[in-house]
């Protein structure tokens, strides 16, 4: 299936035509994630393309976006991204360290819940820079998967996806490997990190419209009283409140995307709001529907539950409801 969209032209979608890609857009984008959400299908076009891909291109010298956009564009490379270290998602929250040396670098430290870690040739790791001061200031580093002193596990979550434990014990990393330190780095790092949540944000809409849509179809089949369970008023109120915000969350998805073809200064603002909703509406709508479909929503069997399985892990990657609402609110001066 990868080697399917590697030929569709997905992995070249979002990179300009200067570096070999297409420059299809985040709206368009936008409909590859919000299908792949429909489908649960498992892809490393978040990791490899979104989070490390876009890092490259906005952080990496133009040596070093020669060496790696191609290969990621052809599928000659997966690269894997690690920020996390803790049980919820805080990029300012780093105790990976990187420190000077002579001839480049040194890594230490631990991430974890890293998305499509397992059978990565690389990862790109944000880590603190070590300096003799009191301030601190992020780096971002390419890490060869083969290199000593770097050990990946796998991590097993609810979705049965690749996730893995990156462990890095005094990784030594040459200059050329690093893509940046301080506030350049810093801001590409957010910007990437910006799109990725609004791409999850639309997998997440389509992983809800197909729920929403499965269990709109099982109430109009669903006989009991001799008639459809649809026919009951009540639960005509409870689908129909699910619509209208199933129908808010899909405007401010396709906000999130348009900001980011349009770069205007709300982006942050925007895919916060989109991956809140998206986080909120993962909880109650999955719970809706396994209700409303009774005890058949909670069968194996039935591929209900594989949705909202995704849908559990998905509402925490890269921040929860309550992580993007307090960003929200931090980003609108409260």
């Amino acid at each position: 299936m990868w080697e399917e969209v590697i030929e569709l032209g997905w992995t070249a979608a979002v990179f300009p035509e200067s570096e070999g890609g297409l420059a299809v857009g985040y709206k368009g984008m936008g409909a590859v994630f919000e299908a792949m959400g429909r489908h649960v299908a498992a892809l490393p076009l978040l990791s490899s393309i979104v989070l490390a891909g876009e890092i490259i291109l906005h952080a990496g010298s133009a040596a070093q976006k020669q060496t790696w956009l191609p290969g990621l564009i052809s599928g000659q490379h997966r690269l894997s991204f690690a920020i996390d270290e803790h049980g919820r998602h805080n990029p300012t929250q780093l105790k990976t360290t990187a420190s000077k040396t002579a001839d480049g670098w040194r890594l230490n430290g631990q991430k974890n819940f890293v998305i499509d870690g397992l059978g990565a040739t690389c990862f790109v790791v944000v880590a603190n820079i070590e300096s003799h001061d009191a301030t601190s200031e992020a780096g971002l580093f390419l890490v060869d998967a083969a290199w000593t002193g770097v050990k990946v596990q796998a991590t097993h979550l609810a979705d049965s996806r690749n996730y893995a434990q990156l462990n890095l014990d005094n990784v030594r990393v040459a200059n050329d490997m690093c893509l940046g330190t301080g506030e350049g780095a810093t801001q590409a790092l957010h910007q990437a990190l910006d799109k990725a949540r609004a791409c999850l944000a639309a997998e997440g809409l389509g992983l809800l419209k197909e729920a929403f849509e499965r269990t709109n179809m099982y109430l109009k089949e669903r006989i009991q009283f001799d008639v459809p369970i649809g026919s009951f008023q009540a639960l005509q109120h409870r689908m129909a409140r699910l619509y209208t915000e199933l129908q808010m969350l899909e405007s401010c998805v396709l906000a999130a995307l348009n900001a980011i073809d349009s770069a205007p200064t709300d982006l942050a603002l925007l895919a916060s709001l989109a991956k809140a909703r998206t986080a909120d509406l993962c909880e109650k709508l999955m719970n809706e529907a396994i209700q409303l479909h009774g005890g058949i929503g909670v069968t194996d069997e039935f591929d209900l539950g594989l949705i909202v399985k995704r849908a559990r892990v998905l509402q925490q990657l890269l921040g929860d409801g309550v992580y993007h609402r307090n960003r929200y609110a931090q980003l609108k001066g409260f």
